[in-house]
């Protein structure tokens, strides 16, 4: 899942060949590039909207670390395509959504949905990280997977659930941010940017005063 709560969506860059980076092309493999406007312009569909978000927040705070996914969703009303930029300066985690809505009266009948979302890394509660550690053809280790999760302890969602005896109990869960990428998802080289992101998150998140 996504740091906007998306899971369980057909994800567009395990579907595409992989392309020279810099080539231009969204959707190409962006983890050669350290930069992120040359990241977000090799991948996202739309990285002058994303750009321009991401800037008005940023201004001249360094980028110390970044993730980006782009994600299909194929439903009744068509094909759209949700995207994401999380991107990390020494105080903070910024986050980048868009998604295509429906909207009869807009030309072509849908407008893009681009959101910003500032977190203070002194609010950051929890950081894991979980690997995927395999072998190749010839035997030798192989990095197949990277998950990521950081939480708040803003709680997101509050649910009654009753139980087998009738009773009804309180659920709660903390408001979280997860990212995933594998070899059908991204590649060696964006797992290892993820997980690069991560610690650049894990190293800043203060520790108990």
């Amino acid at each position: 899942m996504g740091m906007f709560g998306k899971s369980g969506r057909q994800r567009t860059s395990g579907t595409r060949p992989a392309q020279v980076p810099g080539a231009g092309a969204a959707g190409a493999d962006w983890s050669a590039h350290t930069q992120l406007e040359d990241a977000v312009r090799s991948y996202l569909l739309h990285p002058d909207v994303a750009m321009e978000a991401l800037g008005s927040v940023l201004g001249r705070r360094p980028v110390r670390g970044f993730t980006l996914e782009r994600v299909v969703d194929i439903n009744a009303n068509g094909t759209s395509v949700w995207q994401e930029a999380a991107v990390c300066d020494d105080r903070r985690l910024v986050l980048w959504h868009s998604e295509d809505m429906t909207d009869p009266s807009a030309p072509g009948g849908t407008v893009l949905d681009s959101s910003v979302q500032v977190i203070p890394l002194g609010s950051v509660s929890h950081v894991g990280i979980r690997t995927l550690v395999g072998t190749d053809n010839d035997g030798r280790r192989q990095l197949r997977g990277a998950f990521v999760f950081l939480a708040t302890p803003t709680l997101q969602e509050v649910a009654t659930v009753r139980g087998e005896d009738g009773a009804s109990t309180g659920r709660f869960r903390q408001e979280a941010y997860r990212f995933s990428k594998s070899l059908e998802d991204g590649g060696p080289g964006q797992i290892r940017r993820l997980l690069e992101f991560a610690e650049v998150v894990a190293a800043r998140v203060p520790g108990p005063r």
